[in-house]
């Protein structure tokens, strides 16, 4: 998911790593042992009578079959007649798409005609995966082992299509209201594609008119507001993008999401209403807790000496190689002089003078985003251990753990495995995705400062 996703502890518990197949993994080519027959491979992917992938191996062909329920293997003569399986057995060495380690299954007669490795692989749906595997025993070959190279994707089941599919479209094109807000969505075929609507007083609505929501995205219009929408924009008060005082800026823009209108102070926030509907209108119309500019854990945030002027001639450099406003995206210069917000002693330049509140709110958020990780400076070194040397992140880490991004020794994403965590490394932080990680940092810990380095992220000091 938005990140990969990495097989559970409880299916790891149950498998053991294949240190044979991690030595003996030449790229581009198979080759077996003395007295062992490896498979011929296909020039495009033959389809068995299960399902799954079949290819040919000496007197056999073999079809592979993977399913969330685990891996099933079956065994047919060069005619495509079934072989009997019940001496059998096997080991399947699976390698899950961007992670180094391999986990080993056992593959037995299921009684059913196939050699079976039962494992739940319901969390790796949608990923693709590399599978070595090894059969004795079938009468067929010989008595020769059998080994096979196979590369396939764990089918996704209906459920978790239907979510990732929800997860996509985020709102209800009918009401604009987010999915799942009124409980279940409900899908409704739309030509041959499902669209999600919150609830079933909307389908009609999908159904009478198809090619208006086939999108899956609400109908998003923008006018000026008139005098008949002033009772509304006194309800609202603020815009929800620049939290500044509707006709603050002049008449407010009004812009309708589906039903639901939003007003706005300038016509500059239209294209973040555009971009995450969802967001803005549960910030209007309710599931938005706390403020734009409130730090997610409801503390104050800690603000450096923040002062304020207008940019002068002597900016212009400055001003060319920041490009953009950092609270708006909107090019500086594009609706007057560009502001200058100095914090501590870095200098963050705005659009407009509508956007100061939000440096204010939250200066290390900003400073991040216009220099990077190391821009603030430090982050405290963490009192809370998860294990000895690896501790918990707080607040004072989320700009750091949003600009590294991954994982340096797993190249994962920092949430992938239960993370992201902290560790010390020459007197600066690390974030990592799990805590296998930390040694590797502590053995090496200019490598892999140099590794962030390299990707172009300074890790914050500790203090």
């Amino acid at each position: 998911m938005k990140h990969k996703i990495l097989l559970t502890a409880a299916l790891i518990a149950v498998a053991s790593v294949s240190t044979s197949s991690a030595q003996h993994n030449h790229a581009g080519h198979n080759h077996a042992m003395p007295g062992q027959t490896a498979t011929a491979q296909m020039t495009r992917p033959v389809a068995g009578p299960h399902g799954g992938s079949l290819k040919q191996a000496g007197a056999v062909q073999l079809e592979t079959v993977v399913s969330q329920g685990g891996i099933q293997m079956f065994v047919f003569d060069r005619s495509g007649q079934p072989l009997s399986v019940d001496r059998g057995r096997g080991a399947a060495s699976l390698r899950v798409e961007g992670n180094a380690k391999r986990y080993r299954y056992d593959l037995l007669p299921d009684g059913k005609g196939g050699l079976t490795a039962p494992v739940n692989l319901s969390q790796i749906a949608g990923r693709q995966i590399e599978i070595e595997i090894q059969l004795v025993g079938i009468n067929a070959a010989g008595g020769q082992p059998l080994t096979l190279n196979e590369v396939a994707t764990v089918p996704a089941s209906e459920l978790q299509l239907a979510a990732a599919a929800i997860a996509r479209q985020k709102i209800c094109p009918v009401s604009g209201k987010p999915l799942g807000s009124m409980g279940d969505p409900v899908a409704v075929d739309v030509n041959g594609q499902r669209v999600f609507v919150c609830c079933g007083g909307c389908v009609s609505a999908v159904k009478s008119d198809p090619a208006k929501y086939a999108a899956g995205r609400p109908q998003i219009t923008v006018a000026t507001s008139t005098a008949a929408d002033a009772a509304a924009i006194a309800a609202q008060k603020v815009c929800p993008v620049m939290d500044e005082p509707l006709g603050g800026m002049g008449t407010p823009i009004k812009v309708t999401i589906g039903d639901k209108p939003i007003y706005l102070c300038c016509k500059g926030c239209i294209k973040k209403i555009q971009a995450e509907p969802a967001k803005y209108l549960a910030m209007v119309y309710g599931d938005q807790k706390g403020s734009a500019g409130a730090r997610s854990d409801g503390a104050p945030a800690s603000n450096p000496n923040i002062t304020v002027t207008a940019a002068t001639q002597a900016d212009a450099a400055m001003i060319a190689q920041q490009k953009v406003c950092p609270v708006m995206d909107e090019p500086l210069g594009s609706m007057g002089d560009p502001i200058k917000v100095m914090v501590g002693d870095k200098p963050i330049f705005l659009c407009c003078k509508g956007c100061i509140k939000r440096i204010k709110a939250d200066p290390a958020k900003y400073l991040a985003m216009v220099y990077g990780a190391g821009s603030t400076g430090s982050v405290p070194a963490g009192t809370e251990q998860v294990r000895e040397g690896i501790f918990k992140v707080s607040a004072e880490d989320a700009p750091f753990i949003a600009a590294q991004k991954k994982c340096p020794v797993m190249d994962e994403p920092l949430d992938a495995m239960g993370g992201p965590y902290k560790v010390h490394a020459a007197g600066k932080a690390i974030y990592i995705c799990c805590p296998g990680c930390a040694k590797k940092i502590a053995a090496e810990p200019q490598k892999w400062l140099a590794v962030l380095a390299q990707q172009g992220v300074s890790a914050p000091l500790i203090r």
